[in-house]
């Protein structure tokens, strides 16, 4: 639910904004929410058996986590460019499709096993694809050459990527994973994202400016990292509990496609809601044979 309001959040604030400052204002806001648990850590002031406790860690776990900020910043860098120039009733189905992404890797890396329900789900969110194209077609937009299309995927793709990454993070190490604290990876993974975008709007973003779309000031970009910030928190604590499948908390996490899609449809007024509807029900049928394979 979170994650829905994420999105929409994130749609207004990139309504005729410039990608990157927007970018980079969620990663800051996402670390100045996360700074004090950390400092408080460091002075005692949370204490280390509290939810909050930010351990102190080394280079030999702070490498991991700055691979998974180049993933997740990769990823996001997709999806903001994608989302500004689509509809949301459209984005909200593509990323939902990233379930199957992560069954499939789950099955590869993990050897997670897929029996017949699975295999209906994963049938079924490819067939809504195929729709999803379909629809879009009907605003001319063609999934095949649309580079923002494109985007969106590539950045399904490399979340999809950035799952099974923080399964192999949170796993113990007697279970083949890192063995990572999750609240030391929240945290870190926002402040080395911050440093990055930075980078990116001081080099890229702002000798250009005065040429490309300019940026203007709009309070749902505090919304983003607030909703993220909570969102991720339950994400890496459900994560972290024994016996915790990639599989079904990336399959829980994407329903908030219904969220955003109710938003784009009764507030934002988009087109096209009928052939959408449709859509979004076999991604959900999807999402529904992923769980009960996962749980019969």
């Amino acid at each position: 639910m979170l994650l829905g309001f994420y999105d929409v959040c994130k749609k207004q604030s990139l309504k005729d904004n410039a990608v990157i400052p927007v970018l980079f204002l969620n990663t800051l806001f996402c670390s100045l929410i996360f700074l004090p648990l950390v400092l408080g850590s460091l002075t005692g002031v949370v204490k280390e058996e509290a939810l909050l406790y930010v351990p102190v860690q080394g280079w030999e776990v702070q490498k991991y986590i700055v691979l998974k900020s180049c993933i997740v910043l990769s990823s996001w860098l997709c999806a903001y460019f994608g989302m500004k120039h689509l509809p949301l009733t459209l984005v909200g189905p593509i990323n939902a499709t990233r379930p199957v992404m992560v069954l499939v890797g789950a099955i590869v890396v993990f050897g997670e096993q897929l029996n017949l329900l699975q295999w209906i789900g994963v049938v079924l969110a490819i067939f809504s694809f195929f729709l999803l194209s379909r629809s879009g077609k009907k605003e001319g937009i063609d999934f095949k050459n649309n580079r923002w299309v494109l985007c969106v995927v590539l950045g399904a793709v490399l979340g999809a990527v950035s799952g099974l990454y923080d399964k192999y993070l949170m796993a113990p190490v007697e279970n083949g994973g890192v063995g990572l604290n999750r609240m030391v990876v929240q945290s870190y993974y926002n402040f080395y994202q911050c440093l990055m975008m930075l980078t990116m709007l001081l080099v890229i973003w702002w000798p250009t400016r005065q040429k490309t779309t300019p940026f203007h000031w709009n309070w749902a970009i505090v919304l983003i990292s607030v909703f993220l910030s909570v969102a991720d928190f339950v994400y890496f604590y459900g994560l972290s509990l024994d016996g915790a499948m990639v599989s079904v908390v990336s399959l829980a996490r994407r329903s908030s496609v219904i969220v955003s899609f109710l938003v784009g449809a009764f507030i934002l007024h988009e087109k096209n809601l009928k052939s959408k509807a449709v859509d979004l029900l076999f991604v959900l049928l999807g999402m529904l044979f992923l769980y009960l394979g996962t749980n019969s």
